[in-house]
């Protein structure tokens, strides 16, 4: 079962899935820009989790548009009163690019961290530093043996361009960590297309 998350947008629940193209009330973020909603609640794959701390949702503003027409029409008998008024709801259409767990931004702050004691630490403190950052950035329990370079922190989309040039070895590797953590559904369908491609090859 692939996964499902439901979000909070502008004050109202959504139960969505990858790839799938919803009408919210306006947003302010634009045409093309992406966001992060709020997550409720994460389900699928045979675990559920309510308020993850861990998981989050990247939606992308599609368009702008305007809904159906609603015609209001008001009258009172026997005195010839009528009025007629309209109204069309202004909605964002928006998709929904990928469910997964929140890119490790504290790898990156270690790593500055990490370079600003280098610069201003004797010599051998500086030679021990980037052995940390490794250690830290990386924990055993998360990482899969074989594994490209920064794969934690690739999108989705970065999955499906980079997968191509990745060697078998590799893309088990990948496929084991994206099947044991993240569960996202496009990714994988990207590393078992290329998985299939090299065995064609």
């Amino acid at each position: 079962m692939s996964s499902y998350a439901i979000i909070s947008v502008g004050g109202k629940q959504y139960r969505v899935r990858e790839g799938e193209r919803l009408l919210v009330d306006r947003l302010a973020h634009g045409e093309g820009n992406t966001f992060q909603p709020a997550v409720l609640l994460v389900g699928g794959g045979g675990e559920t989790q309510i308020s993850p701390a861990n998981v989050t949702v990247t939606a992308r503003v599609v368009a702008d548009v305007k809904g159906d027409k609603i015609r209001i029409g008001k009258y009172r008998p026997k005195n010839g009163y009528k009025k007629h008024t309209g109204f069309r709801a202004s909605l964002s259409q928006i998709e929904i690019e990928s469910i997964g767990g929140a890119k490790r931004a504290a790898v990156k702050e270690v790593a500055v961290k990490e370079a600003a004691v280098k610069e201003t630490a004797p010599k051998e403190t500086a030679t021990k530093a980037p052995q940390r950052v490794v250690d830290e950035a990386a924990p055993a329990e998360d990482r899969v043996k074989g594994m490209p370079s920064g794969y934690e922190e690739l999108t989705v989309a970065e999955v499906k361009s980079q997968s191509t040039g990745w060697n078998r070895p590799m893309l088990d590797a990948a496929l084991e960590y994206e099947q044991t953590h993240e569960a996202r559904k496009g990714a994988i369908a990207a590393l078992e297309a290329a998985l299939s491609a090299k065995e064609d090859s």
